[in-house]
């Protein structure tokens, strides 16, 4: 069978017996339906200096634990794997992610695996938990994401290539720095600063209007952590319950003054790319039939994902190939989604996949984005289905798409519909 006829097999298998396709098909109900009963994540606070400064990875990913047992009422014996993406954990989380299992509550019998996919992993997780409930694997899972960039980022997550690799120009590009590819990218696809600085000042005052209304309330569960005073060195307990890098009065103009990061003349600075941040989420998953033999209420449904790669140096265009990708499996069209949740990574590489796929700028991250309140690597591809689902919900609204761009040359998307 040639590509385009797997393609072709994917899509029509979102068309029901009854001639339905587009929205229409991915809206009807199944009992074989890989749904979302729970979707929640912590705060995401600023790295070094935020509410989660002082606390470990796994502890956060505890939490959300946690949170998804309370909210959900899901028995914890249910649930049979728990799968969950993270970039900088030493020795990739395994372990710590199983004891976080264990301490929020799920028996030995719950499993536990981590992956890392870069700045999709959040997302990776989850769609593993979707296959291999669709499989027959499992029953029940949950897909998450977490990272603590506070305690783990920087030059230590950097690993040394062998002779092997650096000696092939396009293996060797796989370790350029994020900020030096995409600034090169901003000057090749002529994306100007001024162009940049707007969408990210649009992406505060999206977030700052957003968090003012409590509409990121229903999504975030409130931790208490442990929290050191770095002015008095004085340990306190605190409960974080709001992502505290959103800042007030952000203007284009005010961006304009902030020094380039990567070169002298560039384009990409603090104020334009995504913040260094600390958070986790966590996306409980199911079959409709089971969802209802459990008494879960169901809040959404997955429908669809694709993951594709691109040059190393064009990392930022992941999403701008994925996201046509994951809409033609699900057998709609751009213009039949109501929310794209677009990882804002760096407004230049954002910016530049929105306008090339031709999408209204009002359908983009509606509370903001990455720009506004944080990346923490492995989570964002979990809390963008939180804010999805909630704003979908909100608005009336059912179809979204999350995706984003992802480190060394990829890009992932996924097709969601709320109920």
């Amino acid at each position: 069978m040639s590509s385009a006829q797997q393609r072709l097999s994917q899509v029509s298998s979102h068309f029901t017996s009854g001639g339905k396709k587009g929205v229409a098909a991915i809206t009807e109900k199944h009992p074989d339906d890989i749904v979302v009963t729970c979707a929640l994540r912590t705060a995401l606070t600023k790295g070094g200096k935020g509410g989660f400064k002082d606390t470990a990875a796994a502890d956060l990913l505890a939490g959300v634990f946690k949170g998804v047992i309370d909210r959900s009422g899901i028995d914890p014996k249910v649930v049979e794997d728990v799968a969950v993406g993270s970039v900088l954990a030493p020795g990739g989380g395994a372990t710590e992610f199983r004891a976080a299992a264990l301490v929020a509550g799920f028996p030995e019998s719950t499993a536990v695996k981590s992956l890392n996919r870069q700045c999709s992993s959040g997302l990776q997780a989850i769609v593993d938990m979707a296959n291999a409930i669709k499989s027959g694997m499992i029953e029940v899972g949950i897909g998450a994401g977490v990272e603590s960039m506070s305690s783990q980022y920087g030059p230590g997550a950097v690993t040394e290539f062998s002779e092997l690799l650096e000696s092939h120009p396009e293996s060797a590009n796989c370790k350029v720095p994020m900020g030096v590819l995409s600034e090169q990218m901003a000057k090749d696809r002529n994306i100007s600063r001024a162009v940049q600085d707007a969408f990210a000042a649009s992406s505060y005052q999206k977030a700052v209007k957003a968090q003012k209304a409590g509409l990121f309330n229903e999504e975030i569960v409130p931790l208490q952590v442990k929290w050191t005073d770095p002015k008095t060195g004085e340990e306190k307990t605190i409960t974080v319950k709001a992502d505290d890098g959103i800042r007030d009065g952000i203007t284009p103009e005010s961006l304009g003054k902030i020094r380039p990061a990567f070169a002298k003349d560039g384009s990409i600075h603090a104020g334009n790319a995504s913040q260094i941040s600390d958070g986790a989420a966590a996306v409980l998953l199911m079959k409709r039939s089971t969802a209802e033999r459990l008494g879960q209420k169901i809040i959404g449904k997955y429908v669809a994902a694709s993951v594709v790669g691109v040059k190393p140096l064009l990392m930022g265009i992941g999403p701008w190939k994925a996201i046509p990708v994951a809409l033609e499996k699900a057998g709609i069209t751009k213009d039949e989604v109501d929310i794209y949740e677009i990882n804002e990574a760096f407004a230049s590489q954002c910016v530049w996949c929105v306008n090339e796929l031709g999408l209204p700028h009002e359908k983009i991250n509606p509370k903001g984005g990455a720009i506004a309140f944080g990346h923490p690597l492995g989570c964002t591809g979990a809390r963008q289905i939180s804010t999805l689902l909630t704003e979908l919900k909100r608005t009336n609204k059912k179809v979204g798409v999350t995706s984003m761009c992802v480190g060394t040359g990829m890009g992932m998307a996924a097709v969601w519909v709320a109920e």
